[in-house]
């Protein structure tokens, strides 16, 4: 009963593909929800969603792109690159996640608002994770 389990320190690298992994489930998981919203499938059908437009669409499309990249990117990049860059772009994601859950306020929603505000707890935490990557002794 009084056995303690082995726990293994997890390479900073890790814990950041596996924080952008997390957002990206949430992300997908908000986006398929939101297609149960009433009326929500039919404006799609007719052509009158938010993402009307092959510019619309490939912006879209390309914000969206940028955290699937950064699990890749989390586990191959340099330290020295890859503390930045998670810093700037885990910013920019909890920001733009924040907005959107802002905007977003209405019953049918609310799973949405929930949604991006774990989406943006989750940025915190990358750019904290990033913020304190310790740098090497020489010794």
């Amino acid at each position: 009963m009084g056995e303690k389990l082995k726990d293994y320190k997890i390479n900073v690298k890790v814990r950041l593909a596996a924080l952008w992994t997390s957002l990206m489930f949430c992300y997908i998981y908000g986006d398929y929800f939101e297609l149960y919203v009433p009326g929500k499938t039919q404006g799609i059908i007719a052509g009158s969603s938010m993402l009307d437009t092959p510019f619309k669409l490939l912006t879209a499309s390309m914000v969206l792109m940028i955290p699937s990249l950064m699990i890749f990117a989390s586990v191959l990049l340099k330290p020295s690159i890859n503390k930045w860059l998670n810093i700037i772009v885990g910013s920019l994601m909890g920001l733009i996640t924040l907005l959107v859950g802002l905007v977003s306020f209405s019953e049918w929603r609310i799973f949405y608002v929930i949604y991006a505000f774990v989406e943006t707890i989750i940025a915190i935490f990358i750019v904290y994770q990033a913020w304190h990557w310790r740098k090497t002794t020489r010794g």
